[in-house]
């Protein structure tokens, strides 16, 4: 097959000297992504209720409303975001929010404490849906209306994104709608990579679903905060010590309604406490992994 679209080879055994500030061998980037009140229901017009990424694992679609599921999303937005937010304010964490657009509609309390921390908010699409199926043009004006809600609701346009639930045609119109940094819609790799096309050379953060809470919420997943902590740390240390020699780039994903339960947030404060103590790690957010980037590693072909 001439032409093939997808790059299997990557930075093989040679990945760039990241030369992350302060030779830093790991850079760990905290991402909580918030969704409540923006997922499916047909309160939204939606056909049928959310499936995805809660407590009811392998939950059944609903045409009407689906009473649990959404008091398990509500519960992300009315308890689980302030507790996250006191633990890594409290612990002057750098944090990258992906923001869907309707959600932080919802909720402008929940986004004024996001700007006051200095937190980046990235854009994660209008609603939390899948994108898969639209139409190009319903896609377009999906992404046109993320755009406009989030410097609405934000005072600023994103310098990031990250669809989670994209489709084929994503990323030529993210670009096509301009401004970004860099977009998050991969999981092919450990450190930032370019990416090519008839747009010219465009910033890839890839984002991990591994190193993510929301394994709590998938069959043989996490069912155990000792067990997050676990697998986060394994991660951390593996690449701590490549880091040595290629310096790396960890993520960790975190969502209000998973992470935010009273069961699973100490997990993640024993995580951070154990990458804090060491000090040749770079604690930052997806932005400033992206201006470094475009400032240190710009694309050579």
């Amino acid at each position: 097959m001439h032409n093939y679209p997808r790059d299997l080879v990557g930075y093989a055994d040679q990945p760039p000297q990241a030369n992350w500030p302060n030779g830093a061998r790991l850079a760990l980037q905290i991402v909580l992504n918030y969704e409540e009140g923006a997922e499916n229901n047909i309160l939204h017009g939606d056909p049928a209720s959310e499936t995805f990424l809660s407590e009811i694992i392998n939950a059944e679609a609903f045409s009407n409303r689906h009473m649990s599921m959404e008091s398990l999303y509500e519960y992300g937005s009315r308890v689980g975001f302030w507790r996250l937010h006191k633990l890594l304010t409290e612990m002057s964490i750098p944090v990258t929010v992906s923001g869907v657009g309707m959600a932080m509609e919802r909720n402008p309390a929940a986004v004024q404490a996001m700007l006051k921390a200095d937190w980046e908010i990235a854009s994660h699409a209008y609603r939390w849906i899948s994108h898969q199926h639209m139409s190009v043009e319903q896609e377009q004006e999906q992404i046109a209306l993320a755009f406009e809600t989030h410097a609405r609701v934000t005072g600023s346009l994103p310098l990031g994104w990250y669809t989670g639930r994209d489709s084929p045609n994503t990323r030529r119109l993210i670009l096509q709608q301009g401004g970004l940094l860099y977009d998050s819609d991969s999981y092919a790799d450990d450190l930032p990579y370019w990416h090519s096309g008839d747009w010219g050379h465009h910033l890839i953060v890839p984002y991990t679903l591994d190193t993510n809470d929301m394994r709590f919420a998938a069959a043989q997943g996490f069912n155990s905060g000792r067990q997050f902590y676990d697998y986060l740390k394994d991660a951390f240390d593996q690449l701590y010590a490549e880091g040595a020699e290629t310096p790396r780039m960890l993520n960790v994903g975190l969502h209000c309604r998973i992470a935010g339960r009273p069961g699973r947030t100490p997990a993640l404060r024993r995580f951070l406490e154990y990458a804090a103590s060491h000090s040749d790690v770079w604690i930052c957010r997806r932005v400033d992994i992206a201006r470094h980037w475009h400032a240190h590693h710009l694309p050579t072909a």
